[in-house]
C-alpha cells in the first residue's frame, strides 16, 4: 500500500486494516477512512467509465462536492470520497450509468428523527468553529453539523505555521494543532452539540433543515437562526485531458497526504501559485514526493512571496507567465505541458515544455459554498454566514470572522451584545492581499548570533515580533499594524525562538567565526537525510544557489516541531543564505521532446455529461442563450454534481462571446445539496440494527 512511513510532522496513526474486494480481486484499507483514499492507496485510480464516451474518471475533490469519484459499493452508486471504508466492501468500478435497483417492500416501520436547537452551524471548520463558541458564550444552544468525521475542517490538513496575528488567531501555531486546540474547546462546552459526518442537505421555509447523518439516518433540525461556515469548493480549468484521473484539486490532494497519510502521487506539477499551490507543494515534498513544478499565468506568485520564496528555495521552479496546454496519457494522467503566455494571454506554442507526472493538482482559487445561505435569506430566516462561504480568504482571517459572525447572529436574535469596533479592522488586515516589497535590510556580522530576516513583503504577520524574549525584532511602522515588515533592531541572545516560530521559514541566524567563515541556524522541516560533516547545497532568499555550506550540528526545537540546522559557510554569503535545497534540481527537468494537443474547444466543460466547451459556445450563438437554464437542454448542469462545478466555468464563455454578466440568469439550483437514498428520507428501520 502507498501509505506514508513516516512523516516530519504528521504523527502516522496504527490504523486497523479491514479486507475489501475491487472488481472482485482483494485488498486491504484502512478502515473509515473514506473509499476513494483506500483505493488510492492501492493504486487503483479509475473509479468509473463514462457513460457517453468511456473516458476514465476518478477523484476531483475528496469533499462529495462533485461526482467523478463514483463507485459501485455493495451494488450501490456511491460517491467514495465520502463513504468511509468498511470491512468486506464489495467496490467495483462504475461502467456508465448504474442500474436502478429493483423494487423493494419496506423492511420496517418508520421513524422521526428530530432535533431541536438555537442555532444551527453547518461547517466545523476555522470560522464555524469560532462562531460556535462565542454563540454558545452567549448562551444559545448551539448545534455544530460538520461533514467529516473530525472537526477542524481544512485546518486538519495544515502542516504548517499559521500567518497571522499571535494575539488573535493562533499565528505561528501549525494548522492541525489549531484545529485539536478549537475542536477540544468546543466538544467541551456544554452548550454546543456536535454532530460529525452530517451533511445538511436542504433548507426549508419552516424554518427546519434536512441532515443526513453517517450515510445512513435522516434527520430534521430545527432552528430559530442559521450561520453558515460550509467553506469552499475547488474551482477547475478548461484544458484538453483535464477529465483524466490523476488530475484533481490541491485540496484534495492534502486530504490524501495529510488527513490519510497515503503518498497519493511520486511526481506532480502544480497550477496556480497562491497560497493554496504554494503549500500543497510544501506538503508534497512533506510526503517525499517530487514537485516538478508550478505554473501560473500571472506575472508574479498570487501567493505570500515567503511561501514563493521557501519553495523556490527548495528546488520546486515557478513558471510565471505561464498556462497549461494540454494533459495526456491514456487511461491515467502521463505528462503535462505548458507554454508561456504572450500578447492577450495567448501561449506562446514554440515555448512549450512537457513534464513526465502522475499527478497535476488544480490550485487556481475557491468558490464559496453559500447555498444554504442563499436559500435561508430568500425564506427570511436570520441568517449569516462566514469564513470561505462568504468571502475566500486565509483560515486566520476565518477564525476570526467567525467571532464576529457568531457575535452578529447573537444580535440577530435579539442580545444586547456590542461588537468592538476594532473586531471589523482585525478582520479587514486579517484578509489582506500581500502588499508592498522592500529593499532587504543590510545585514553586518560580528562574533554574536543575529536574526537575518528574509520577509520583505507587507503580510498579516507578527509571530516574530512577539515570540521574541529581548524585542530585538520589532515590525517596522509604516502602517502601524501587523502588515508591517520586521526588521532587527539589535540585542539578539541566540536563542532562536524566531528562527523557529517564522511560518515563511524566512528567519535564520548568523555571525562571524574567522576572516572569511561564518555560522549559519537555518530552520528544515523535514526528515533530516544528513549529519554532521555533510555538505548540502544552500540557497539565497528567492532560491538560487549560492554554496554547499558543512553541517556542523542539529537540533530539534521541540515547541515548534523543527529542526534546526548549524552549517560553517563563507562570510561573504552567510547574510543572503535563506534555505537548503530539498530536491536536486535534475528532478525538476522538462523531458527532451514536447508533447501536446492544443485544441481548447475540445476542453471538457460539463464532466458529469462529458460536454465540450466548442458545444456549449454554439448553443450558446444559435441559440442566443441568456439563462444558463437553456444549457440543460445540452444536460449542462443535469449530472450528478448538481451544476456546481460547471457553473463556475460557464462565466467565461459568456464573456468571450462580449455577452455582459449583468445579461445572465444563472442556474436554478437543485432543492436538495446531497444526494440520499429514498429508504434513507423516509428512516425506515433496519431489521439486522434496530436503528433508522
Amino acid at each position: 500500500m502507498r501509505e506514508l512511513i513516516q512523516h516530519p510532522l504528521i504523527t502516522v496513526r496504527d490504523k486497523k486494516h479491514v479486507p475489501f474486494t475491487f472488481n472482485g480481486d482483494p485488498y486491504f484499507g484502512n478502515e473509515n477512512d473514506a473509499v476513494s483514499s483506500a483505493l488510492i492507496a492501492n493504486d487503483i485510480h479509475i473509479f468509473s467509465y463514462h457513460h457517453k464516451n468511456h473516458a476514465p474518471q476518478g477523484i476531483f475533490c475528496a469533499n462529495g462536492q462533485c461526482s467523478h469519484c463514483t463507485v459501485l459499493i455493495d451494488g450501490l452508486p456511491q460517491k467514495s470520497c465520502i463513504t468511509p471504508l468498511k470491512e468486506g466492501m464489495d467496490i467495483r468500478t462504475l461502467d456508465g450509468l448504474p442500474e436502478l435497483p429493483g423494487v423493494a417492500e419496506p423492511i420496517g416501520e418508520t421513524r422521526d428523527h428530530k432535533e431541536t436547537c438555537d442555532v444551527l452551524v453547518i461547517g466545523g471548520g476555522p470560522s464555524g468553529l469560532t462562531a460556535s463558541l462565542e454563540l454558545a458564550e452567549a448562551g444559545f444552544s448551539v448545534i455544530l453539523a460538520d461533514d467529516k468525521a473530525a472537526l477542524g475542517g481544512k485546518l486538519l490538513l495544515q502542516t504548517h505555521k499559521f500567518f497571522g496575528s499571535t494575539e488573535d488567531c493562533y499565528a505561528g501555531t501549525r494548522g492541525l494543532d489549531i484545529a485539536a486546540l478549537l475542536g477540544e474547546k468546543v466538544r467541551r462546552h456544554p452548550g454546543i452539540r456536535v454532530m460529525n459526518n452530517t451533511m445538511i442537505a436542504g433548507i426549508y421555509k419552516d424554518r427546519k433543515a434536512g441532515a443526513f447523518v453517517n450515510n445512513r439516518t435522516y434527520k430534521i433540525i430545527d432552528f430559530k437562526g442559521l450561520l453558515v461556515a460550509s467553506g469552499a469548493r475547488e474551482r477547475s480549468l478548461l484544458f484538453p485531458g483535464n477529465p483524466l484521473p490523476g488530475i484533481y484539486g490541491a485540496g484534495a490532494f492534502q486530504t490524501l497526504v495529510n488527513r490519510d497519510g497515503i503518498k497519493a502521487a511520486d511526481r506532480l506539477f502544480i497550477v496556480g501559485s497562491g497560497n493554496v499551490g504554494l503549500i500543497a507543494a510544501y506538503h508534497a515534498l512533506q510526503a517525499g514526493i517530487r514537485v516538478k513544478g508550478i505554473c501560473d499565468i500571472l506575472p508574479r506568485p498570487g501567493g505570500y512571496k515567503v511561501h514563493a520564496d521557501k519553495i523556490r528555495r527548495m528546488g520546486v521552479p515557478l513558471y510565471l507567465r505561464h498556462t497549461i496546454l494540454h494533459a495526456g496519457g491514456t487511461e491515467k494522467l502521463e505528462r503535462v505541458t505548458i507554454a508561456g503566455v504572450g500578447a492577450g494571454q495567448r501561449p506562446l506554442l514554440d515555448t512549450a515544455k512537457t513534464f513526465e507526472v502522475d499527478t497535476l493538482l488544480i490550485a487556481v482559487g475557491l468558490a464559496p459554498v453559500d447555498e444554504n445561505y442563499d436559500t435561508a435569506a430568500s425564506f427570511g430566516f436570520p441568517v449569516v454566514k462566514t469564513g470561505d462561504a462568504d468571502e475566500i480568504a486565509e483560515a486566520s482571517s476565518a477564525m476570526f470572522g467567525g467571532r464576529i459572525a457568531g457575535l452578529n447572529m447573537a444580535k440577530r436574535l435579539g442580545r444586547k451584545i456590542r461588537i468592538d469596533p476594532s473586531f471589523h479592522e482585525k478582520a479587514e488586515i486579517l484578509k489582506s492581499p500581500p502588499g508592498t516589497t522592500f529593499p532587504k535590510q543590510k545585514t553586518v556580522l560580528d562574533e554574536r548570533f543575529r536574526p537575518v530576516i528574509h520577509c520583505v513583503q507587507e503580510i498579516p504577520c507578527n509571530p516574530c515580533e512577539t515570540v521574541c524574549p529581548v524585542h530585538a525584532i520589532r515590525l517596522k511602522k509604516r502602517r502601524g499594524n501587523i502588515l508591517d515588515v520586521p526588521e532587527y533592531t539589535g540585542g539578539c541572545t541566540g536563542c532562536m525562538k524566531c528562527v523557529a516560530v517564522c511560518p515563511g521559514l524566512a528567519i535564520s541566524l548568523a555571525r562571524r567565526i574567522g576572516e572569511t567563515k561564518a555560522e549559519i541556524i537555518l530552520p528544515y522541516e523535514f526528515i533530516p537525510d544528513f549529519t554532521d560533516g555533510d555538505k548540502l547545497d544552500l540557497m539565497n532568499m528567492e532560491g538560487d544557489f549560492l554554496e554547499k555550506g558543512t553541517v556542523k550540528k542539529l537540533r530539534y526545537y521541540k515547541p515548534g516541531r523543527t529542526t534546526l540546522v548549524t552549517l560553517e559557510v563563507s562570510l561573504g554569503n552567510a547574510p543572503d543564505i535563506a534555505g537548503i535545497r530539498v530536491q536536486p534540481e535534475a528532478e525538476t527537468r522538462p523531458s527532451k521532446t514536447t508533447s501536446f494537443n492544443y485544441l481548447p474547444d475540445d476542453a471538457i466543460l460539463c464532466r458529469c455529461e462529458m460536454i465540450t466547451v466548442k458545444q456549449v459556445r454554439d448553443f450558446i450563438r444559435e441559440h442566443h442563450v441568456r439563462d444558463m437554464n437553456q444549457l440543460k437542454a445540452l444536460r449542462v448542469g443535469m449530472g450528478s454534481c448538481g451544476g456546481r462545478n460547471c457553473s463556475l466555468l460557464l462565466p467565461r464563455i459568456f464573456r468571450e462571446l462580449n455577452i455582459p454578466p449583468e445579461a445572465i440568469v444563472e442556474n436554478t439550483r437543485r432543492p436538495l445539496s446531497v444526494e440520499i437514498p429514498i429508504h434513507v428520507l423516509a428512516n425506515e428501520k433496519h431489521r439486522d440494527s434496530g436503528e433508522g
